[in-house]
């Protein structure tokens, strides 16, 4: 079994920088590909980011494209979230998620999945 726990989202005003932290346990984190999701209010949960278990390859959604960077730390088992120039748009409940293979997209492709961690961009 994999355990992932989100944390260091809050408050920030609209231009400011949060990095979201995604700690793994229980499992081989090398062998993970991991992504980051976001929920708003109302809305589905939409795809953000996902890094290969090397860390070599990235994909981002084009809606944070420039301003957001995910990179993992496999000695501290754990993956970031970098945002930058946050904008209200990027209010949501952001969750990481890890799977073995693939680096997709899409939610149902993930296997296990954090509580979240709330990021909130005030105008």
């Amino acid at each position: 079994q994999v355990q992932l726990v989100e944390s260091g989202g809050g408050l920030v005003q609209a231009g400011g920088s949060l990095r979201l932290s995604c700690a793994a346990s229980g499992g081989t984190f090398s062998n993970y590909v991991m992504g980051w999701f976001r929920q708003a209010p109302g809305k589905e949960r939409e795809f953000v980011a996902a890094i290969s278990w090397g860390g070599g390859n990235t994909y981002y959604a084009d809606s944070v494209k420039g301003r957001f960077t995910i990179s993992r730390d496999n000695a501290k088992n754990t993956v970031y979230l970098q945002m930058n120039s946050l904008k209200p748009e990027d209010t949501a409940v952001y969750y990481c998620a890890s799977t073995t293979r693939g680096l997709p997209r899409v939610a149902l492709a993930y296997e296990y999945w954090g509580q979240g961690t709330q990021v909130t961009v005030s105008s």
